[in-house]
C-alpha cells in the first residue's frame, strides 16, 4: 500500500483509511465479531489509517477499534474525534470546544480505546461559542504532553482554518468529498493547499450511493440515510440516475461504480487520504482495489460528464444545521 504524507508536520499514513463509524451505528444492523475481522484484515492489506470519534456509537466505536487494535497499535495511525457531544437523548446533538472539555474528550477517549496516545486528533465540528484558538491552544497542550501526536479539524470554514493554523500546526482537514459532493473545491481546498494542510475525505463513496446495495429509498430500513433528502422521492431518483451512467462506464473499464468513483477521489492529488467507511471485509477488499486503478484525462472527462459537479440533488443533511451539530437526522 503507497503511503502519503499528510500536512508538513510529518504525519504519513496509507494512501486509503478505513472509517469505522457504521461499524457501531447510523447504517443498520451491526456485528462487532466482523467487524474486528475487517479492522484487521485492512491491517493486512496495509490499511494503517483507522478512523473513529467518541460521538460514534456513542463512545462504542472507540471500544470496538480499541478492542480490534488491542496488542497491535504499533501497527496502526489511529484517529479519533471530540467536539459533538451526545447524552441519553438519541435526538440530541451538543457542541463543546472550550478548553476544559477538550482534555475531558481526550482522557475519555484514550480510555476507550486502550492507548496512551492519538496520533491524529480531529476537532469534530467547531463551537461557535468558543474562539478556535482557544480550542485548538488546548488541543496543543496536548500534543506538547505526549497525549496527541498530530492535529486536524473537520467540516470548517476556510477563515477559521487559517485561525487554526496561526495557532498550532493543523496536519489534516476531514470534511466529505466526493463525486457526490464537491463543495469544498471553491475555496476550503485552495487554503487549505495554501497553508499545507492534508485532505482526508470522508464519504467518498456518497454514504454508499455509487454501491450496488440498494436501488431504492425503502432498501434502507433503520438507516440514518432515509433521512437525508438526497436519499428521498424524486432527489433518490435523480440521483440514482447519475449513478447508473457511471455504473456503465465502469462496466467498460471493468471496474464497480464504487471504484470508479474511489479511484477519481485519489486522483485528486497526493495530499489526499480517502477513509470509505465499510464494516464487512468483502467491501473492503473491493475498496482498497480502487487504490490501483489508475484515471487517464480521458477516463477523467468522461466521469465529469456523466456526474458533472454540482449535479447530485438535495442537501447533505436533513437540516444543513446538523453540520453545527444543532439537528440530528432521525431514522426510520
Amino acid at each position: 500500500m503507497e503511503k502519503r504524507r499528510l500536512g508538513s508536520q510529518g504525519l504519513v499514513v496509507s494512501a486509503q483509511g478505513l472509517g469505522c463509524m457504521g461499524m457501531s451505528e447510523f447504517y443498520g444492523a451491526t456485528d462487532d465479531n466482523e467487524s474486528i475481522a475487517t479492522i484487521h484484515r485492512a491491517l493486512e492489506l496495509g490499511v494503517n489509517f483507522l478512523d473513529t470519534a467518541d460521538m460514534y456509537g456513542p463512545h462504542k466505536n472507540e471500544e470496538l477499534v480499541g478492542r480490534a487494535i488491542a496488542g497491535r497499535r504499533q501497527d496502526v495511525v489511529l484517529a479519533t474525534k471530540f467536539g459533538i457531544v451526545r447524552t441519553g437523548d438519541p435526538a440530541y446533538r451538543g457542541l463543546r470546544g472550550d478548553p476544559a472539555y477538550v482534555r475531558e474528550a481526550c482522557e475519555a477517549s484514550l480510555r476507550r480505546l486502550g492507548t496512551d496516545h492519538i496520533d491524529l486528533y480531529y476537532l469534530h465540528r467547531a463551537d461557535p461559542k468558543v474562539p478556535i484558538e482557544d480550542t485548538v491552544g488546548a488541543m496543543a497542550e496536548l500534543v506538547a504532553e505526549g497525549k496527541v501526536r498530530f492535529l486536524g479539524l473537520s467540516e470548517v470554514a476556510p477563515e477559521t482554518l487559517r485561525r487554526a493554523q496561526a495557532t498550532a500546526p493543523i496536519s489534516a482537514l476531514q470534511s466529505e468529498w466526493s463525486l457526490w459532493t464537491r463543495g469544498l473545491e471553491d475555496e476550503v481546498l485552495p487554503t487549505a493547499r495554501e497553508l499545507g494542510i492534508g485532505i482526508v475525505p470522508y464519504s467518498p463513496l456518497g454514504r454508499g450511493f455509487f454501491s450496488d446495495h440498494f436501488s431504492r429509498p425503502e432498501d434502507l430500513s433503520g438507516d440514518f440515510r432515509r433521512a437525508l433528502p438526497r436519499f428521498q422521492g424524486e432527489n433518490f431518483q435523480h440521483n440514482f440516475e447519475i449513478v447508473e451512467r457511471l455504473r456503465a462506464f465502469a462496466a467498460e473499464k471493468g471496474v464497480t461504480a464504487a471504484q470508479l468513483a474511489l479511484a477519481w477521489v485519489h486522483s485528486r492529488g497526493d495530499d489526499v487520504v480517502p477513509i470509505p467507511g465499510t464494516k464487512r471485509r468483502r467491501y473492503l477488499e473491493e475498496n482498497v482495489a480502487a487504490v490501483d486503478i489508475k484515471l487517464d484525462a480521458d477516463d477523467l472527462r468522461r466521469i465529469e460528464e456523466a456526474a458533472p459537479k454540482d449535479a447530485f440533488v438535495g442537501d447533505r443533511y436533513p437540516s444543513m444545521a446538523y453540520l453545527r451539530g444543532v439537528t440530528p437526522p432521525k431514522t426510520s
